[in-house]
C-alpha cells in the first residue's frame, strides 16, 4: 500500500534505507521519544526492515517509510491493529526532515487510510506519547486529535517507564484542533 502526498510518498522500508534508518535513529529525542532500541546499533535497523514486512503480512502493524524525493524524512504507522475498529498512530520524524509539516501532512494520509473502508476501517485511532513530547503532541493536536489525559507509568522504552499522555480520534470526529492542557500555545 502506497501512499502519496503533496510532498511526501509513503511506502513500505526496503533495505535502501538501512543506513537513513540507522543515522536518524542516533538521534538522542528519538531514542528518549520512542520504542527504538538504545543504542541503537545497525543490526537494529537491518532487522526492522523485513519486521515491518512481516507485520504488514500478518495485519497487526503497518509502517510506512515517508520520503521526500530520495531522503528519508520517518517512519509513520498504525499500530495495534486487532480487529477492533481501533489503532495506535506511532511515528518518527528524522532530524533532518523536522519542523516542516512533513509529519502532519503523512499522518493525515495515514489517518485518512485507517479510517477509509479501503483501509482497515478503524472507528478510533489513538496517540500516545511520553510526557514533555511537545513536538509530537503539536502534530497530533493539530490532525484534530483529543487529548484525554496522562497514563501514570504506562508507556516502556529502552529507558524505562514513563508517563504518556493520551489522545484519540474517532472517525465521527470533524478534526478541527481543540484546546490542549498541557500546550500553552
Amino acid at each position: 500500500m502506497i501512499l502519496r502526498t503533496e510532498r511526501l510518498v509513503l511506502s513500505l522500508p526496503t533495505v535502501d534505507d538501512v543506513d537513513a534508518i540507522y543515522d536518524a535513529c542516533q538521534d538522542a529525542e528519538t531514542q528518549r521519544y520512542t520504542t527504538v532500541p538504545s543504542p541503537y546499533e545497525r543490526r537494529h535497523a537491518e532487522e526492522f526492515v523485513p519486521k515491518v514486512a512481516a507485520d504488514w503480512r500478518s495485519g497487526a502493524h503497518v509502517t510506512w517509510a515517508m520520503r521526500e524525493g530520495s531522503v528519508l524524512a520517518g517512519m509513520i504507522g498504525l499500530y495495534r491493529l486487532d480487529g477492533t475498529g481501533s489503532g495506535e498512530l506511532g511515528y518518527w520524524v528524522s532530524p533532518w526532515s523536522r519542523r516542516r509539516g512533513l509529519l502532519t501532512e503523512a499522518a493525515r494520509a495515514v489517518v485518512d487510510w485507517g479510517f477509509a473502508s479501503e483501509g482497515p476501517g478503524l472507528h478510533r485511532i489513538e496517540w500516545r506519547a511520553v510526557v514533555g513530547n511537545i513536538g509530537s503532541a503539536r502534530a497530533a493536536r493539530s490532525l484534530g486529535f483529543r487529548y484525554e489525559g496522562t497514563l501514570r507509568g504506562a508507556l516502556v522504552n529502552p529507558q524505562g517507564r514513563d508517563d504518556g499522555w493520551i489522545a484519540g480520534l474517532l472517525t465521527t470526529d470533524d478534526r478541527m484542533p481543540q484546546p490542549w492542557p498541557v500546550l500553552q500555545d
